[in-house]
């Protein structure tokens, strides 16, 4: 089933019948709920990979649902120099502070091509006058993603480059594998080396000598802008993350 968009935009999925719900990364809604959810939502956006979904000092930043492709939320220096927040993948919640706030304090890019579900800001109200099941389910999210950014500054300021790597792959492939993205150990991987060292606290070059010493040290491989987790028990346990069990979680 598909509807068209309140802009005369191209047909996009109707929450009652979205493929990512199928996934078991999702908790299951509410018939009520999904009807709900349909009404606020008002377009799909299709975004090119290297364009802004919000951009640092925007103003009335809608709020959206990652619906394919991946993101990253970052904060910009000055001088050029970025630090990437954390990595946005299928059914994340992109923008919930940016849409609070009276302008965006960070910028989200689309790492990949995306597809976007929208959200006008100005109906989070509604969300919490009518539906507060929703809303608090809203505000976990919006936990959940400052979780992941403590789950960062944990590798920035306490792991060591190997340490911060292999935190980064094992936490993006069970993210990914929860979402029906990895087939026979492998998943798409677009990150560059730069951006890993953006996200990680690491210069270009130190992040390739150590990606390298890795990869030959048989904890994973990459080939075709897919990464293929050779040993996923080794590279948990080198970075310290054993909890591999999450509960599915709310999709807005």
């Amino acid at each position: 089933m598909t509807y068209l968009n309140a802009r005369g935009g191209r047909p996009g999925p109707s929450c009652l019948a979205c493929p990512l719900r199928l996934k078991p990364a999702f908790e299951d809604k509410s018939d009520e709920e999904l009807s709900f959810i349909q009404t606020m939502k008002t377009e799909h956006r299709s975004l090119a990979a290297g364009s802004d979904i919000i951009h640092p000092g925007q103003e009335g930043a809608e709020l959206y649902t990652l619906y394919a492709g991946w993101a990253f939320r970052y904060k910009s220096l000055p001088d050029g120099r970025r630090q990437i927040l954390n990595v946005l993948l299928p059914g994340d919640l992109v923008g919930l502070q940016a849409s609070l706030l009276a302008a965006a304090e960070h910028g989200i890019e689309a790492l990949t091509d995306v597809e976007l579900c929208v959200f006008p800001r100005k109906r989070i109200w509604e969300l919490f006058a009518r539906m507060p099941k929703l809303a608090y389910e809203l505000a976990w999210l919006g936990s959940r993603e400052e979780a992941m950014v403590d789950d960062n500054l944990t590798s920035v300021g306490q792991r060591n480059a190997g340490e911060r790597i292999a935190a980064l792959v094992i936490t993006l492939y069970r993210r990914a594998d929860a979402l029906g993205l990895v087939s026979g150990g492998s998943f798409a991987f677009p990150l560059s080396q730069q951006q890993i060292a953006d996200a990680l606290g690491l210069s270009l070059v130190h992040t390739s000598k150590t990606w390298s010493k890795l990869r030959k040290a048989g904890f994973f491989a990459m080939a075709g802008g897919r990464l293929t987790l050779l040993n996923p028990r080794l590279t948990a346990r080198m970075a310290a993350i054993y909890d591999s069990t999450k509960a599915p979680r709310p999709l807005i």
